[in-house]
């Protein structure tokens, strides 16, 4: 073997052994130091704030519009809250936008939770106005109810949805 080709595969090897440190690093950095608690409750903090002011202008277009005859009713669901986990007692009123769930910053619910994914699961509003849950491909899968979802699916007021230790109601 020449000089110039064996030099080439040294520095290959050397470049890939840095990259793997690299990610190690980042790895057990996050693992370790994770986010901010106190970030995340005024991030939270921040969210339903604007929420809160938004839901008397939206059941006015809805009464008066009439659009959601079948699900907009008097026994549709107005929050969802978390009724087990560590975010025991929050509260997420819901408005026809998507829910998202798990760890990322950027969920509208952020679960602390070693089984979450960063990206877990999403609830969002059909046409006819019932609540959808769908997992996102999480490592440890979303239960509804005792079973285990593997496609979007309606969620029934009350029924639980479970994330981990986390456990989510949609309520009146």
């Amino acid at each position: 073997m020449s000089e110039l080709t064996l030099t080439v595969m040294r520095l290959g090897f050397l470049a890939v052994l840095w990259l793997f440190v690299i990610v190690s690093i980042q790895v057990i950095r996050s693992d370790l130091f994770g986010t901010r608690v106190t970030q995340r409750t005024a991030r939270r903090a921040e969210a339903q704030r604007p929420q809160q002011q938004r839901p008397q202008p939206q059941r006015q277009q809805q009464g008066g519009g009439g659009r959601r005859g079948r699900g907009g009713g008097r026994n549709a669901p107005t929050k969802l809250v978390v009724s087990e986990g560590s975010l025991t007692g929050t509260t997420v009123a819901l408005q026809g936008q998507t829910i998202t769930l798990g760890r990322a910053h950027d969920s509208t619910i952020v679960l602390d939770d070693d089984y979450a994914s960063s990206r877990h699961a999403r609830i969002y509003p059909d046409r006819d106005g019932q609540w959808i849950v769908e997992d996102l491909g999480s490592t440890n899968g979303t239960y509804l109810d005792r079973t285990r979802l593997t496609t979007p699916t309606p969620i029934p007021p009350g029924a639980p949805i479970r994330i981990g230790k986390t456990v989510i109601e949609l309520r009146k």
